[in-house]
């Protein structure tokens, strides 16, 4: 394996960036990931929607940590670590569920929904210094919240999870903002493996020229519907920007429309009214710029390391870890405004799964497509993959600065190096809502 500091060969004024490709195939790079970037970055765990009455709880993996979280009988939502204080047994051991009490099923050691510990079996065995308010549940170091989205870290020293998001918060207000009532995480998930590298689906996520040849077939379907897809290449104009940090945002015009305020065939002409009376009233309150934002363009946003919302023909949240340097497992949910309609959330559910889903359209392209790469790595005699496109020029939406930026930050942490901004020598600058 090639030392860290020469994984990626990056040289702005030559127009030349290259990653190695053993970052998609050693074991110890992927121990490293583990150590320097998912030990030490705010990692998205949950939307604060999925635990709606006191006493709702869920269970999560995040980055090899078993986690549950739950809202407390004073509505307060808390995270804790999936570990019994007393010998270590998971506490929770339903993905979901309802509970006021949590009972260890080993020792019986018992906790309320805020994790205090509330019943001993024999509490006088373990003497005067025995503590109860010390043997409650344990959260992680850091617990923190932007706008329902639920984020932890397992650093305690890590900055801020505001200063973190970096320009990525100019996004999730965007989809946040879509909504009249606030958004909810649809009951429901998609699941699936992908054997491939977990950044390598970071890369196809931010990719938008890969989406005409490798996702023909769905935009034969749409044409087979009435639905004139011939714009759908310039619909790709918009150079992609980065937000800081790794984060990095993929725009596109939404020609295939969106239930959020722009009206398509595939909503049907019973809907067209409701679609125009939320565009509305997106521009009585935003502003026809803002609004024209939130309703007109789609977006691919990644929140780094692994966190990506599409926020399309529906508003997916995807979230993937590594579990080997050839292996991810992908969980997927809808995000709706709380107040929508039947009709509309029935459109955006079948998008989520006709499209985005594991058996969907685009999903099984894109798997069979980085599966593909993984797999071509197996030949061994071709050590870098090239990312070197639009290095020279002002940013367009076929160039690769986004993935660059991705990869940059992912090599300041491996390398101890932290922050990396990108540096590109030629950038095209643009106000955030002013396109």
């Amino acid at each position: 394996m090639l030392e860290l500091d020469r994984m990626i060969i990056d040289k702005p004024a030559d127009g030349i960036f290259r990653v190695h490709r053993s970052a998609m195939t050693s074991l110890e790079i992927l121990q490293t990931e583990q150590e320097r970037i998912f030990n030490k970055c705010w990692l998205y765990l949950c939307h604060e929607s999925e635990v709606e009455n006191p006493g709702d709880y869920r269970r999560r993996n995040v980055a090899g940590r078993p986690l549950f979280f739950i809202r407390g009988s004073d509505g307060k939502l808390r995270v804790f670590l999936n570990t019994c204080t007393h010998r270590g047994a998971l506490i929770c051991r339903h993905d979901q569920g309802h509970a006021d009490v949590l009972q260890c099923f080993y020792h019986a050691w018992t906790f309320n929904n805020r994790g205090d510990l509330v019943g001993v079996p024999d509490e006088a065995g373990y003497g005067s210094s025995f503590n109860r308010a010390e043997m409650g549940l344990k959260s992680p170091p850091r617990v923190d919240n932007y706008r329902g989205f639920i984020f932890v870290s397992f650093n305690p020293d890590v900055e801020e999870l505001v200063t973190y998001l970096a320009g990525a918060r100019v996004y999730l207000d965007l989809i946040v903002d879509q909504a009249e009532k606030g958004m909810r995480i649809i009951r429901g998930s998609n699941r699936y493996s992908i054997k491939a590298n977990w950044k390598l689906l970071v890369e196809n996520s931010l990719d938008g020229y890969h989406v005409r040849p490798t996702h023909k077939t769905y935009f034969e379907y749409v044409n087979g519907l009435g639905i004139n897809t011939s714009g759908v290449q310039t619909a790709f104009s918009r150079p992609a920007r980065v937000l800081g940090n790794g984060h990095a945002v993929e725009e596109h015009d939404g020609i295939r429309g969106r239930p959020i305020a722009r009206w398509s065939p595939l909503f049907g002409e019973e809907n067209k009214e409701e679609i125009a009376t939320i565009r509305a009233r997106l521009v009585r309150k935003f502003g026809e710029q803002r609004a024209r934002h939130m309703a007109d363009i789609s977006r691919n946003l990644l929140v780094y390391p692994n966190l990506l919302i599409i926020d399309s023909i529906d508003i997916t949240v995807r979230i993937f870890w590594p579990i080997a340097p050839d292996l991810m497992e992908v969980t997927a949910w809808q995000l709706a405004p709380r107040e929508e309609k039947p009709e509309l959330l029935a459109r955006r559910l079948d998008n989520f799964l006709t499209f985005h889903g594991p058996g969907g359209f685009a999903t099984p392209d894109d798997v069979e497509a980085i599966e593909s790469c993984q797999a071509g790595y197996k030949a061994e005699g071709v050590e870098w993959s090239e990312l070197s496109r639009g290095m020279h020029r002002e940013a367009i939406a076929e160039d690769e600065l986004q993935l660059r930026a991705f990869w940059r930050q992912w090599f300041g942490h491996m390398s101890g190096l932290g922050k990396v901004e990108t540096n590109d020598p030629v950038i095209r600058e643009t106000a955030a809502l002013g396109r």
